[in-house]
């Protein structure tokens, strides 16, 4: 396992960083791996809840090729969905999940957010039901650019929510991040309102690994770590998260005192 070039606590949460995004993401990969042999040795199952996006793509495929794992143990969720969208949309994290992980592993179960679902409240309860079927035994996810943890924007963001699985609207930033990094050709394109595991949800996983590299993250990273912790910046709930490691690469930690 390659060894971080610094590492430290702010508050409850472990931070770790490395040299690279590539070394970053294998030995999140390797800590996952060994986390779920564990996990599995003293239980006859497993359930994860995996994130979408840029800074999961590299340590996802370092994590399905390690192997390792028995997934057909492991009942996978995922963090979030655009409301409306099909399951074949170019941007639908359904298809993000069955192209990069379900078609390469053979879980127990992967359950999907059906983002165009016709009654969307009735399916916030129906995902809620199965999140609170079993305990969370790995979370893994990154940080948004206006700190969202799934999409809890600062706007929607509740520490104490009482939903498991709620619809929120998105804010600007949020969009236009979506807009940055390839998922839609424009700010229209991008759809106003989304389904989100909320925060309380997250952080009862029994362990959480959240990844934010890139020179694109040093700003919300300062703010999560040095900043108070508020939902004004809702990674910052990971401080208090004893479970909780953040890795980051030496350009999304570049701005830190």
């Amino acid at each position: 396992m390659l060894a971080a070039t610094n590492f430290f606590r702010v508050d409850n949460l472990l931070v770790q960083i490395y040299n690279s995004e590539v070394e970053m993401a294998q030995n999140v990969a390797e800590t996952a791996q060994k986390y779920l042999q564990s996990v599995l040795k003293q239980q006859n199952s497993a359930a994860v809840l995996l994130a979408t996006g840029n800074s999961q793509l590299k340590f996802l495929n370092a994590l399905i090729t390690l192997g390792g794992v028995d997934w057909s143990r492991i009942t996978l969720f995922h963090l979030d969905e655009y409301l409306g969208i099909t399951a074949d949309h170019p941007a639908s994290f359904r298809r993000y999940m069955r192209e990069l992980v379900e078609k390469r592993i053979v879980p127990k179960e992967f359950h999907y957010i059906e983002g165009d679902s016709l009654q969307p409240m009735a399916e916030c309860d129906r995902y809620a039901k199965l999140l609170q079927a079993q305990p969370i035994d790995l979370c893994c996810l990154g940080v948004g650019e206006n700190g969202h943890l799934a999409f809890n924007d600062p706007s929607v963001a509740n520490f104490h929510d009482p939903y498991s699985v709620k619809l929120v609207k998105l804010d600007t930033v949020n969009r236009q991040q979506q807009v940055n990094t390839g998922q839609f050709p424009n700010l229209e394109t991008v759809p106003q309102y989304a389904f989100t595991v909320t925060i309380p949800t997250i952080c009862a996983a029994k362990k959480i690994l959240c990844l934010a590299p890139d020179k694109r993250k040093a700003n919300v990273v300062k703010e999560m770590l040095q900043g108070t912790v508020s939902a004004d910046c809702p990674a910052s709930i990971l401080r208090q998260q004893p479970q909780a490691t953040l890795f980051l690469d030496v350009n999304s930690a570049s701005l830190l005192s």
